[in-house]
């Protein structure tokens, strides 16, 4: 560990190694949520029609209303690229993951109400092929976020585990799922994590984690999600582009992009 860390900061590093994943009430003032919120509508209005299908992933095609996750966000806005690159949430990146931390995507997620559906069981790290596996993603909520919304579920100590196998789930923007969970460990381990507007949660790549669906009949639950790999991560960049080519054939074959 960074000799350089406070107590402050020492504490949550530890719960994060212990755990998987940490939570940071109010990592954001209502002020800052205010001013994502409005850039975000900005965004959405502006900048997301222009986005190719592959970075804009709608519940149901045809219905603009539905719009569920939009990748590499920080690609098409300077304000998005600026939150990812600078200031403290790469800041905190680095502090955790105990190394320079890289940014790689700024992805949107949204569970329309009664429309949201579930996310699978899955560790990030299958999707980046990384080795070693060193990378972090940080989840900002930007509406209340409780069971009844789909809040995010952790298996606790998972990441020490190693990763499980995954497989084909048809959820669109989450196309692989953990295919033996849940094991009795993974039940007796999980804990539901409610967020408030501000609060961060941040998972190791290795973290087993899901969320439920919206089942809530009009109040939507929408985050954004940081991902960093560190700097000592490789990428095996075969291997990345083989999984983006065969899953952008299946959804085009699917007609969902």
């Amino acid at each position: 560990m960074d000799e350089g860390k406070t107590v402050a900061q020492t504490q949550p590093y530890r719960r994060y190694n212990e755990l998987g994943f940490v939570v940071y009430k109010s990592f954001f003032n209502l002020s800052q949520i205010q001013t994502l919120q409005r850039e975000l509508n900005r965004v959405l209005l502006d900048v997301v029609p222009h986005m190719p299908s592959e970075h804009a992933f709608y519940e149901h095609k045809t219905d603009r209303t539905t719009l569920k996750q939009l990748q590499r966000l920080h690609q098409y806005d300077p304000f998005f690229e600026e939150l990812i690159s600078k200031g403290p949430v790469r800041d905190l990146a680095a502090q955790l993951l105990n190394q320079s931390a890289i940014p790689q995507n700024l992805q949107y997620f949204n569970k329309p109400p009664s429309q949201g559906l579930p996310t699978p069981p899955h560790q990030d790290g299958f999707y980046f092929k990384l080795n070693p596996c060193q990378a972090i993603t940080l989840w900002l909520a930007l509406d209340p976020v409780d069971e009844e919304t789909g809040c995010l579920r952790y298996v606790r100590g998972s990441h020490r585990r190693g990763m499980r196998p995954h497989g084909r789930t048809g959820t669109l923007g989450f196309s692989q799922g953990i295919t033996d969970f849940p094991s009795p460990e993974d039940s007796v381990s999980e804990i539901a994590c409610p967020a408030k507007p501000g609060d961060l949660i941040a998972h190791d790549a290795l973290t087993i984690h899901r969320a439920d669906r919206n089942s809530s009949q009009s109040r939507s639950r929408r985050a954004l999600g940081f991902i960093y790999y560190g700097v000592n991560a490789k990428e095996d960049t075969v291997a990345w582009n083989q999984y983006q080519h065969s899953l952008y054939q299946t959804l085009k074959q699917q007609d969902r992009i």
